[in-house]
């Protein structure tokens, strides 16, 4: 039987272990989704003004779910997306057309408002309240 302090560090690195497995899968070869609105925001989930757009973002998630794809990307933890998108700074916040093109690049911190504007401006329309 494991001592409790060998028990927390065995969970502790199998944690790691899953989490770094999960982080591993993810496949972006997909995004931007042609037919599809897309913003991506390629940052770090350390980055403190990425920090600050994480509940934004999961709200707007919520909010264009079926309508458009709001993605986060981990740049630090998904090295090749970065070159991929031609990022130069984190936060940077991309939207796509329907088609798959780029229409809207933002780099730092990016508002709700202002991601609204840029849905709206792509037809998608504002958010459901009762979503987000």
């Amino acid at each position: 039987m494991l001592k409790p302090l060998n028990k927390y560090i065995f969970l502790a690195v199998i944690s790691v272990f899953l989490f770094a497995t999960a982080v591993s899968a993810h496949d972006f070869s997909k995004v931007p989704e042609k037919g599809r609105v897309t913003m991506i925001d390629l940052g770090a989930k350390k980055c403190i003004p990425c920090k600050m757009m994480a509940p934004i973002l999961a709200k707007l998630e919520k909010a264009y779910d079926g309508k458009a794809n709001i993605v986060f990307i981990d740049v630090w933890e998904n090295r090749k997306q970065a070159p991929r998108f031609k990022i130069r700074a984190i936060p940077t916040q991309i939207f796509f057309n329907e088609k798959g093109e780029e229409v809207y690049r933002h780099v730092g911190f990016l508002d709700e408002k202002s991601i609204i504007e840029q849905m709206t401006k792509l037809g998608v329309g504002k958010p459901l309240k009762n979503k987000g």
